[in-house]
């Protein structure tokens, strides 16, 4: 089972900053003004703590779980997805993520193949999570869609590209 010890450190930052990345792109597909933001960012925090609680998680996921527990751990993932993201504007953050996940998937496939698979299920859980997180379309958090066609939409590329498909753009 893959651990910290089977990736670079920029491998190992880009791998824990996967699940956030993973929501930056629902919240980039559908923005959805600042409580729908905050409730989107907190489910990450959520699906963290979930992974962290499960006895039967993936162990790679309890590792990014653990790892983002650690502040030498997440300032580097916060610093490479700053770096990775620097100067991106709104139309472009959906995109760059997407690129991203792609990338992820590729270093989960060559250093962790036992893994790869959960782990990018994993990624889909947490952006379904994301995208059930704040109602679309809606007045002061009333009406509105659970999950937006642009969401939905996202998810799919965001399925694709883990698999191996290049995102449509």
């Amino acid at each position: 089972m893959a651990n910290q010890a089977s990736f670079t450190p920029e491998e190992w930052a880009r791998v824990v900053g996967s699940p956030m990345v993973a929501g930056l792109a629902i919240t980039a597909a559908d923005p959805s003004g600042l409580w729908g933001l905050l409730k989107e960012a907190m489910s990450g925090g959520w699906v963290l703590l979930e992974a962290k609680q499960d006895a039967n998680a993936n162990p790679l996921v309890k590792a990014v779980a653990d790892g983002l527990s650690n502040s030498q751990t997440r300032t580097a993932a916060r610093d490479w997805l700053g770096s990775r993201f620097k100067g991106a504007q709104a139309a472009d953050l959906k995109a760059r993520a997407l690129q991203e996940l792609r990338d992820v998937a590729q270093i989960l496939d060559a250093k962790a193949p036992e893994d790869a698979a959960a782990f990018k299920l994993w990624l889909q859980h947490v952006a379904e999570k994301a995208a059930e997180a704040g109602n679309e379309g809606g007045f002061l958090g009333f009406g509105g869609v659970q999950v937006s066609e642009a969401e939905k939409a996202t998810l799919a590329e965001i399925s694709a590209t883990l698999n191996g498909a290049s995102p449509t753009i």
